[in-house]
Protein backbone atom coordinates (compact mmCIF):
# COMPACT_ATOMS: atom_id res chain seq x y z
CA UNK A 1 0.00 0.00 0.00
CA UNK A 2 1.25 3.29 -0.94
CA UNK A 3 1.39 6.24 1.25
CA UNK A 4 0.01 8.30 -2.02
CA UNK A 5 -2.97 6.31 -2.36
CA UNK A 6 -6.67 6.38 -2.32
CA UNK A 7 -6.57 2.95 -0.35
CA UNK A 8 -4.24 4.71 2.54
CA UNK A 9 -6.25 7.66 2.38
CA UNK A 10 -9.04 5.52 4.39
CA UNK A 11 -6.88 2.84 5.71
CA UNK A 12 -5.25 5.58 8.12
CA UNK A 13 -7.88 7.12 9.55
CA UNK A 14 -9.41 3.71 10.12
CA UNK A 15 -6.53 2.10 11.90
CA UNK A 16 -6.01 5.23 13.84
CA UNK A 17 -9.49 5.12 15.45
CA UNK A 18 -9.69 1.11 15.99
CA UNK A 19 -5.86 1.43 17.38
CA UNK A 20 -7.23 4.43 20.00
CA UNK A 21 -9.99 2.92 20.65
CA UNK A 22 -7.86 -0.08 22.52
CA UNK A 23 -6.20 1.81 24.21
CA UNK A 24 -7.81 0.47 27.76
CA UNK A 25 -6.91 -2.48 26.41
CA UNK A 26 -3.13 -4.09 27.53
CA UNK A 27 -0.30 -3.37 25.74
CA UNK A 28 0.35 -6.54 24.55
CA UNK A 29 -3.39 -6.39 22.45
CA UNK A 30 -2.22 -2.89 21.20
CA UNK A 31 0.89 -4.18 19.56
CA UNK A 32 -0.52 -7.58 18.64
CA UNK A 33 -3.11 -4.99 16.90
CA UNK A 34 -0.52 -3.20 15.45
CA UNK A 35 1.04 -6.30 14.05
CA UNK A 36 -2.06 -7.13 12.28
CA UNK A 37 -2.12 -3.93 10.14
CA UNK A 38 0.96 -3.65 9.47
CA UNK A 39 0.71 -6.87 8.03
CA UNK A 40 -2.25 -6.03 6.10
CA UNK A 41 -0.63 -2.78 5.20
CA UNK A 42 2.29 -4.60 3.13
CA UNK A 43 0.24 -7.44 2.12
CA UNK A 44 -1.29 -5.29 0.14
CA UNK A 45 1.49 -5.78 -2.22
CA UNK A 46 2.11 -9.46 -2.12
CA UNK A 47 0.61 -11.56 0.61
CA UNK A 48 3.67 -14.10 -0.10
CA UNK A 49 6.85 -11.98 1.26
CA UNK A 50 5.21 -11.70 4.32
CA UNK A 51 6.70 -14.98 5.70
CA UNK A 52 10.12 -13.30 4.72
CA UNK A 53 9.82 -10.68 7.39
CA UNK A 54 8.31 -13.71 9.86
CA UNK A 55 11.85 -15.46 9.11
CA UNK A 56 13.82 -12.65 9.74
CA UNK A 57 12.02 -11.67 12.94
CA UNK A 58 11.62 -15.30 14.43
CA UNK A 59 15.68 -16.06 13.53
CA UNK A 60 16.58 -12.56 15.30
CA UNK A 61 14.34 -13.06 18.43
CA UNK A 62 15.55 -16.55 19.16
CA UNK A 63 19.17 -15.52 18.47
CA UNK A 64 18.83 -12.43 20.89
CA UNK A 65 16.93 -14.61 23.50
CA UNK A 66 19.55 -17.51 23.01
CA UNK A 67 22.33 -15.27 23.53
CA UNK A 68 21.27 -14.99 27.02
CA UNK A 69 23.78 -17.14 29.42
CA UNK A 70 25.53 -17.82 26.60
CA UNK A 71 29.55 -18.05 26.11
CA UNK A 72 31.20 -16.13 24.11
CA UNK A 73 32.31 -18.63 21.42
CA UNK A 74 28.09 -20.34 21.32
CA UNK A 75 27.30 -16.08 21.37
CA UNK A 76 29.72 -15.43 18.12
CA UNK A 77 27.96 -18.69 16.17
CA UNK A 78 24.08 -17.21 17.16
CA UNK A 79 25.09 -14.06 15.70
CA UNK A 80 26.93 -15.55 12.64
CA UNK A 81 23.35 -17.33 12.42
CA UNK A 82 21.52 -14.02 12.47
CA UNK A 83 23.55 -12.56 9.77
CA UNK A 84 23.84 -15.54 7.52
CA UNK A 85 20.09 -16.42 7.63
CA UNK A 86 19.17 -12.27 7.28
CA UNK A 87 22.06 -11.63 4.10
CA UNK A 88 21.36 -15.01 3.03
CA UNK A 89 17.88 -13.97 2.04
CA UNK A 90 18.79 -10.87 1.14
CA UNK A 91 21.64 -11.92 -1.16
CA UNK A 92 18.77 -14.15 -2.82
CA UNK A 93 16.66 -12.44 -3.74
CA UNK A 94 18.78 -9.27 -4.15
CA UNK A 95 21.65 -9.89 -5.65
CA UNK A 96 21.69 -13.65 -7.08
CA UNK A 97 20.56 -12.34 -10.45
CA UNK A 98 23.47 -9.41 -10.48
CA UNK A 99 26.22 -11.90 -9.45
CA UNK A 100 25.63 -14.57 -11.97
CA UNK A 101 25.27 -11.99 -15.12
CA UNK A 102 28.60 -10.70 -13.68
CA UNK A 103 30.21 -13.66 -13.33
CA UNK A 104 29.24 -14.87 -17.08
CA UNK A 105 30.56 -11.32 -18.48
CA UNK A 106 33.51 -11.85 -16.33
CA UNK A 107 34.51 -15.35 -18.07
CA UNK A 108 33.14 -13.71 -21.45
CA UNK A 109 35.77 -10.97 -21.31
CA UNK A 110 38.47 -13.45 -20.26
CA UNK A 111 37.78 -15.60 -23.44
CA UNK A 112 35.89 -18.39 -21.93
CA UNK A 113 32.17 -17.97 -21.51
CA UNK A 114 29.96 -19.60 -19.37
CA UNK A 115 26.28 -20.56 -19.89
CA UNK A 116 24.97 -19.79 -16.39
CA UNK A 117 21.08 -19.75 -15.77
CA UNK A 118 19.64 -16.53 -16.24
CA UNK A 119 17.20 -15.60 -12.61
CA UNK A 120 14.23 -13.81 -12.30
CA UNK A 121 13.23 -13.25 -8.67
CA UNK A 122 10.78 -10.87 -7.44
CA UNK A 123 12.13 -8.17 -5.34
CA UNK A 124 10.11 -8.08 -2.09
CA UNK A 125 9.62 -4.35 -1.12
CA UNK A 126 11.24 -3.02 1.83
CA UNK A 127 13.32 -6.58 2.00
CA UNK A 128 17.27 -4.10 2.32
CA UNK A 129 15.31 -1.98 5.18
CA UNK A 130 13.82 -4.33 7.54
CA UNK A 131 16.47 -6.65 7.47
CA UNK A 132 19.03 -4.21 8.51
CA UNK A 133 16.58 -3.12 11.08
CA UNK A 134 16.47 -6.66 12.79
CA UNK A 135 20.60 -6.92 12.00
CA UNK A 136 21.12 -4.30 14.09
CA UNK A 137 19.40 -5.49 17.45
CA UNK A 138 21.23 -8.96 16.99
CA UNK A 139 24.47 -7.21 17.25
CA UNK A 140 23.53 -4.56 19.76
CA UNK A 141 22.67 -7.62 21.52
CA UNK A 142 26.32 -9.02 20.80
CA UNK A 143 27.68 -6.10 21.88
CA UNK A 144 25.91 -6.14 25.13
CA UNK A 145 24.40 -2.54 24.67
CA UNK A 146 20.37 -3.90 24.49
CA UNK A 147 18.70 -7.00 26.58
CA UNK A 148 16.96 -9.83 24.35
CA UNK A 149 13.58 -8.69 23.99
CA UNK A 150 11.50 -11.79 25.62
CA UNK A 151 8.18 -10.58 24.52
CA UNK A 152 7.68 -11.92 20.79
CA UNK A 153 4.84 -9.88 19.84
CA UNK A 154 6.19 -6.41 20.72
CA UNK A 155 9.96 -7.55 19.24
CA UNK A 156 7.05 -9.00 15.74
CA UNK A 157 5.31 -5.10 15.86
CA UNK A 158 8.99 -3.20 16.13
CA UNK A 159 9.95 -5.04 12.66
CA UNK A 160 6.78 -4.66 10.78
CA UNK A 161 5.54 -1.12 11.82
CA UNK A 162 3.76 -0.12 8.80
CA UNK A 163 5.09 3.49 8.60
CA UNK A 164 8.38 3.12 8.28
CA UNK A 165 8.43 -0.80 6.95
CA UNK A 166 9.47 -0.43 3.52
CA UNK A 167 11.60 2.79 3.39
CA UNK A 168 12.77 3.48 6.64
CA UNK A 169 13.82 5.36 8.77
CA UNK A 170 16.21 1.74 9.81
CA UNK A 171 15.17 2.52 13.59
CA UNK A 172 17.41 1.06 15.99
CA UNK A 173 16.06 -1.60 18.71
CA UNK A 174 17.07 1.15 21.39
CA UNK A 175 15.34 3.58 20.38
CA UNK A 176 11.77 1.87 18.80
CA UNK A 177 11.29 -1.13 20.57
CA UNK A 178 11.09 0.16 24.24
CA UNK A 179 7.84 2.34 22.67
CA UNK A 180 6.34 -0.33 22.29
CA UNK A 181 6.46 -1.20 25.80
CA UNK A 182 5.18 1.97 27.31
CA UNK A 183 1.32 2.64 27.73
CA UNK A 184 0.62 5.23 25.10
CA UNK A 185 -2.00 8.12 25.20
CA UNK A 186 -3.57 10.60 23.02
CA UNK A 187 -2.02 13.89 23.13
CA UNK A 188 -3.81 16.65 20.60
CA UNK A 189 -1.18 19.11 20.70
CA UNK A 190 1.56 16.13 19.43
CA UNK A 191 -1.61 14.52 16.46
CA UNK A 192 -1.73 18.08 15.54
CA UNK A 193 1.50 18.34 15.06
CA UNK A 194 1.77 14.95 13.35
CA UNK A 195 -0.78 15.91 10.89
CA UNK A 196 1.50 18.97 10.08
CA UNK A 197 4.03 17.09 9.20
CA UNK A 198 2.50 14.47 7.03
CA UNK A 199 1.06 17.03 5.27
CA UNK A 200 4.53 18.59 3.95
CA UNK A 201 5.68 15.32 3.42
CA UNK A 202 3.06 14.64 1.15
CA UNK A 203 3.27 17.90 -0.22
CA UNK A 204 7.15 17.03 -0.89
CA UNK A 205 6.09 13.94 -3.15
CA UNK A 206 3.20 14.88 -4.90
CA UNK A 207 3.78 18.86 -5.78
CA UNK A 208 7.77 18.63 -6.09
CA UNK A 209 8.96 14.82 -6.57
CA UNK A 210 6.54 13.84 -9.38
CA UNK A 211 6.24 17.07 -10.68
CA UNK A 212 10.19 16.65 -11.12
CA UNK A 213 9.86 13.37 -12.32
CA UNK A 214 8.05 14.12 -15.66
CA UNK A 215 10.77 16.16 -16.92
CA UNK A 216 13.76 13.64 -15.73
CA UNK A 217 11.98 10.63 -17.30
CA UNK A 218 12.02 12.59 -20.59
CA UNK A 219 15.16 13.28 -20.61
CA UNK A 220 16.94 10.14 -19.06
CA UNK A 221 14.93 7.94 -21.17
CA UNK A 222 15.02 10.24 -24.52
CA UNK A 223 17.83 8.27 -25.65
CA UNK A 224 20.35 10.75 -28.14
CA UNK A 225 17.64 13.18 -28.49
CA UNK A 226 19.28 15.78 -26.25
CA UNK A 227 22.85 17.06 -25.33
CA UNK A 228 23.94 20.12 -23.31
CA UNK A 229 21.72 21.91 -20.96
CA UNK A 230 18.99 19.99 -21.32
CA UNK A 231 20.74 17.05 -19.78
CA UNK A 232 21.95 19.48 -16.60
CA UNK A 233 18.86 20.67 -16.29
CA UNK A 234 17.60 17.44 -15.80
CA UNK A 235 20.30 15.16 -13.72
CA UNK A 236 19.67 18.65 -11.68
CA UNK A 237 15.81 18.22 -11.51
CA UNK A 238 16.23 14.41 -10.60
CA UNK A 239 18.59 15.60 -7.55
CA UNK A 240 15.09 17.46 -6.83
CA UNK A 241 13.18 14.28 -7.40
CA UNK A 242 14.98 12.13 -5.33
CA UNK A 243 15.03 14.39 -2.29
CA UNK A 244 11.60 15.51 -2.53
CA UNK A 245 11.00 11.89 -2.91
CA UNK A 246 12.67 10.25 -0.26
CA UNK A 247 12.28 12.38 2.15
CA UNK A 248 9.00 13.29 1.80
CA UNK A 249 8.54 9.41 2.38
CA UNK A 250 10.19 10.18 5.81
CA UNK A 251 8.41 13.05 6.51
CA UNK A 252 5.18 10.70 5.89
CA UNK A 253 6.40 8.14 8.36
CA UNK A 254 7.89 10.43 10.79
CA UNK A 255 4.34 12.07 11.07
CA UNK A 256 2.18 8.59 10.49
CA UNK A 257 4.10 7.39 13.33
CA UNK A 258 3.27 10.17 15.89
CA UNK A 259 -0.48 9.90 15.36
CA UNK A 260 0.30 6.69 17.01
CA UNK A 261 2.59 7.99 19.81
CA UNK A 262 5.34 6.60 18.43
CA UNK A 263 8.92 8.97 17.78
CA UNK A 264 10.98 7.79 14.73
CA UNK A 265 14.62 9.44 14.33
CA UNK A 266 15.01 12.01 11.79
CA UNK A 267 15.94 11.11 8.43
CA UNK A 268 16.81 14.17 6.36
CA UNK A 269 18.53 17.74 7.87
CA UNK A 270 18.82 20.07 4.57
CA UNK A 271 21.50 17.67 2.73
CA UNK A 272 21.28 20.32 -0.20
CA UNK A 273 22.79 22.79 1.95
CA UNK A 274 25.75 21.15 2.99
CA UNK A 275 28.74 22.40 2.51
CA UNK A 276 31.14 19.38 1.57
CA UNK A 277 30.54 15.95 0.99
CA UNK A 278 31.29 14.83 4.72
CA UNK A 279 28.02 17.10 5.59
CA UNK A 280 26.28 16.03 2.89
CA UNK A 281 26.29 12.03 4.38
CA UNK A 282 25.51 13.45 8.12
CA UNK A 283 22.49 14.93 6.39
CA UNK A 284 21.14 12.42 3.30
CA UNK A 285 19.17 9.38 5.11
CA UNK A 286 20.87 9.33 8.27
CA UNK A 287 19.69 6.18 9.60
CA UNK A 288 21.20 4.25 6.57
CA UNK A 289 24.81 6.60 6.85
CA UNK A 290 24.98 5.87 10.61
CA UNK A 291 23.97 1.94 10.13
CA UNK A 292 27.02 1.39 7.93
CA UNK A 293 28.87 4.06 10.23
CA UNK A 294 28.43 1.70 13.59
CA UNK A 295 27.99 -1.77 12.03
CA UNK A 296 30.52 -1.33 8.84
CA UNK A 297 32.55 1.42 9.20
CA UNK A 298 33.93 1.95 13.00
CA UNK A 299 34.50 -1.67 13.62
CA UNK A 300 37.13 -2.05 10.07
CA UNK A 301 38.70 0.66 12.09
CA UNK A 302 36.95 4.16 11.32
CA UNK A 303 39.42 6.51 10.84
CA UNK A 304 42.14 5.15 12.76
CA UNK A 305 44.74 2.93 11.57
CA UNK A 306 47.17 3.46 8.54
CA UNK A 307 46.32 5.68 5.89
CA UNK A 308 46.09 2.56 3.62
CA UNK A 309 43.71 1.18 5.90
CA UNK A 310 41.84 4.69 6.31
CA UNK A 311 41.37 4.70 2.29
CA UNK A 312 40.38 1.16 2.58
CA UNK A 313 37.81 1.54 4.93
CA UNK A 314 36.24 4.65 3.27
CA UNK A 315 36.38 2.85 -0.10
CA UNK A 316 34.47 -0.29 1.50
CA UNK A 317 31.76 1.76 3.56
CA UNK A 318 30.59 3.65 0.19
CA UNK A 319 31.14 0.95 -2.43
CA UNK A 320 28.88 -1.20 0.08
CA UNK A 321 26.20 1.80 0.80
CA UNK A 322 26.06 2.06 -3.36
CA UNK A 323 25.47 -1.80 -3.35
CA UNK A 324 22.68 -1.61 -0.92
CA UNK A 325 21.16 0.67 -3.17
CA UNK A 326 20.14 -2.18 -5.83
CA UNK A 327 22.27 -4.90 -7.99
CA UNK A 328 23.61 -2.79 -10.27
CA UNK A 329 27.07 -1.54 -11.19
CA UNK A 330 25.65 2.17 -11.40
CA UNK A 331 25.05 2.25 -7.68
CA UNK A 332 28.54 0.83 -7.00
CA UNK A 333 30.03 3.67 -9.42
CA UNK A 334 27.80 6.56 -7.51
CA UNK A 335 29.24 4.94 -4.22
CA UNK A 336 32.84 5.16 -5.64
CA UNK A 337 32.42 8.55 -6.87
CA UNK A 338 31.34 9.85 -2.84
CA UNK A 339 34.43 7.80 -1.14
CA UNK A 340 36.68 9.94 -3.83
CA UNK A 341 35.65 13.45 -2.91
CA UNK A 342 35.00 11.99 0.48
CA UNK A 343 38.65 10.57 0.97
CA UNK A 344 40.61 13.67 0.61
CA UNK A 345 38.65 15.53 3.56
CA UNK A 346 38.99 12.99 5.90
CA UNK A 347 42.82 12.75 4.88
CA UNK A 348 43.66 16.40 5.55
CA UNK A 349 41.71 16.11 8.63
CA UNK A 350 38.43 18.71 7.18
CA UNK A 351 35.60 16.09 7.40
CA UNK A 352 34.56 17.31 10.33
CA UNK A 353 34.88 21.10 9.53
CA UNK A 354 31.43 21.38 9.44
CA UNK A 355 29.26 20.07 11.91
CA UNK A 356 26.32 21.05 13.65
CA UNK A 357 23.33 23.13 12.74
CA UNK A 358 24.14 25.35 9.39
CA UNK A 359 25.19 29.19 9.16
CA UNK A 360 22.82 31.80 9.59
CA UNK A 361 23.28 32.13 5.95
CA UNK A 362 24.76 31.02 2.92
CA UNK A 363 26.84 34.46 2.93
CA UNK A 364 27.05 36.93 -0.31
CA UNK A 365 27.65 34.96 -3.69
CA UNK A 366 31.39 35.26 -3.10
CA UNK A 367 31.77 34.17 0.34
CA UNK A 368 33.06 30.78 1.32
CA UNK A 369 29.75 29.09 2.29
CA UNK A 370 27.82 30.08 -0.82
CA UNK A 371 31.29 28.77 -3.00
CA UNK A 372 31.41 25.89 -0.87
CA UNK A 373 27.85 25.13 -0.73
CA UNK A 374 27.46 25.43 -4.98
CA UNK A 375 30.72 23.35 -5.71
CA UNK A 376 29.13 20.15 -3.38
CA UNK A 377 26.04 20.58 -5.01
CA UNK A 378 27.46 20.17 -8.03
CA UNK A 379 29.20 17.05 -7.47
CA UNK A 380 26.16 15.52 -5.91
CA UNK A 381 23.74 16.26 -8.99
CA UNK A 382 26.85 14.72 -11.05
CA UNK A 383 27.25 11.72 -8.80
CA UNK A 384 23.39 11.28 -9.10
CA UNK A 385 23.63 10.40 -12.86
CA UNK A 386 24.99 7.43 -12.35
CA UNK A 387 22.20 6.45 -9.60
CA UNK A 388 19.45 7.22 -12.22
CA UNK A 389 20.93 5.58 -15.25
CA UNK A 390 19.46 2.09 -16.24
CA UNK A 391 23.81 1.12 -16.61
CA UNK A 392 27.24 2.04 -17.09
CA UNK A 393 26.59 2.94 -20.32
CA UNK A 394 24.05 5.06 -20.56
CA UNK A 395 25.53 7.32 -17.55
CA UNK A 396 28.47 7.61 -19.32
CA UNK A 397 26.75 8.43 -22.59
CA UNK A 398 24.85 10.79 -20.68
CA UNK A 399 27.69 12.53 -19.11
CA UNK A 400 29.52 12.97 -22.23
CA UNK A 401 26.59 14.59 -24.22
CA UNK A 402 25.73 17.30 -21.31
CA UNK A 403 29.32 18.45 -21.77
CA UNK A 404 28.70 18.25 -25.53
CA UNK A 405 26.94 21.73 -26.23
CA UNK A 406 27.14 21.88 -30.33
CA UNK A 407 24.08 21.74 -31.86
CA UNK A 408 21.84 21.31 -28.43
CA UNK A 409 18.10 21.90 -28.90
CA UNK A 410 15.95 23.78 -27.15
CA UNK A 411 15.45 23.10 -23.10
CA UNK A 412 12.12 20.66 -22.67
CA UNK A 413 9.13 22.55 -21.50
CA UNK A 414 9.92 21.94 -17.43
CA UNK A 415 6.29 21.64 -15.71
CA UNK A 416 5.12 24.52 -14.91
CA UNK A 417 3.98 23.72 -11.31
CA UNK A 418 7.42 22.46 -9.97
CA UNK A 419 8.62 26.40 -11.02
CA UNK A 420 6.28 27.21 -7.81
CA UNK A 421 6.56 24.18 -5.61
CA UNK A 422 10.39 23.59 -5.97
CA UNK A 423 11.20 27.12 -4.95
CA UNK A 424 8.79 26.95 -2.22
CA UNK A 425 10.08 23.53 -0.83
CA UNK A 426 13.74 24.60 -0.35
CA UNK A 427 12.97 28.18 1.37
CA UNK A 428 10.53 26.75 3.21
CA UNK A 429 12.82 24.40 4.68
CA UNK A 430 15.69 26.93 4.56
CA UNK A 431 14.15 29.76 7.04
CA UNK A 432 12.66 26.94 9.38
CA UNK A 433 15.67 24.76 9.58
CA UNK A 434 15.78 25.07 13.39
CA UNK A 435 12.40 23.83 13.76
CA UNK A 436 11.54 20.16 14.34
CA UNK A 437 10.11 20.68 11.25
CA UNK A 438 9.25 22.88 8.38
CA UNK A 439 5.26 22.80 9.53
CA UNK A 440 5.74 22.97 13.48
CA UNK A 441 4.51 26.37 13.24
CA UNK A 442 2.04 26.55 16.00
CA UNK A 443 3.20 29.73 17.47
CA UNK A 444 2.50 31.23 14.57
CA UNK A 445 -0.61 33.49 13.70
CA UNK A 446 -3.57 32.05 12.75
CA UNK A 447 -3.54 33.62 8.88
CA UNK A 448 -0.04 32.46 8.21
CA UNK A 449 -0.89 29.36 9.99
CA UNK A 450 -3.81 28.06 7.97
CA UNK A 451 -3.03 29.94 4.09
CA UNK A 452 -0.38 27.90 4.63
CA UNK A 453 -2.13 24.79 5.58
CA UNK A 454 -4.49 25.76 2.46
CA UNK A 455 -2.17 26.55 -0.22
CA UNK A 456 -0.34 23.41 0.56
CA UNK A 457 -3.19 21.24 0.73
CA UNK A 458 -4.31 22.93 -2.63
CA UNK A 459 -1.46 22.08 -4.53
CA UNK A 460 -1.16 18.23 -3.33
CA UNK A 461 -4.81 17.53 -4.54
CA UNK A 462 -4.79 19.54 -7.82
CA UNK A 463 -1.40 17.26 -8.36
CA UNK A 464 -2.33 14.67 -6.95
CA UNK A 465 -1.19 11.29 -9.24
CA UNK A 466 -1.43 8.08 -7.18
CA UNK A 467 0.09 5.47 -10.00
CA UNK A 468 3.00 7.30 -8.64
CA UNK A 469 4.90 5.18 -6.13
CA UNK A 470 8.43 5.91 -3.97
CA UNK A 471 11.74 5.54 -5.62
CA UNK A 472 13.38 4.00 -2.76
CA UNK A 473 10.47 1.13 -2.56
CA UNK A 474 13.03 -0.72 -5.33
CA UNK A 475 15.60 -0.71 -2.86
Amino acid sequence: MLFNSIEFAFFLPVVLFLHWSLRSRSIWVRNAFLVIVSFVFYGWWDPRFLSLILLSAGVDFLVGRSMEGASSRQRKVLLGTSLVVNLGVLCLFKYSGFFLESLAEAFTFLGAPLDLPSLSIVLPVGISFYTFQTMSYTIDVYRGRLEAEKDPIAFLAFVSFFPQLVAGPIERAANLLPQFKTRRTIDVAEATDALRQLLWGIFKKVAVADQAARYVDLVFDGGTAFTGWPLFLGALLFSIQIYGDFSGYSDIAIGTARLFGFRLMKNFDLPYFSRDIAEFWRRWHISLSTWFRDYLYIPLGGSRGSRSERVRNVFIIFLVSGLWHGPNWTFVAWGGIHATLFLPLLLTGSNRKHVGALPRSLGAPRSGPMLSWAWTMILVTLAWVFFRSPDMKHAVAYLARMFDQAGSPGLPIVPVPLMLTAPLMFVVEWTTRAREHPLAIADRPAAIRWSTYFTLTFLTLFLFDDRSTFIYFQF
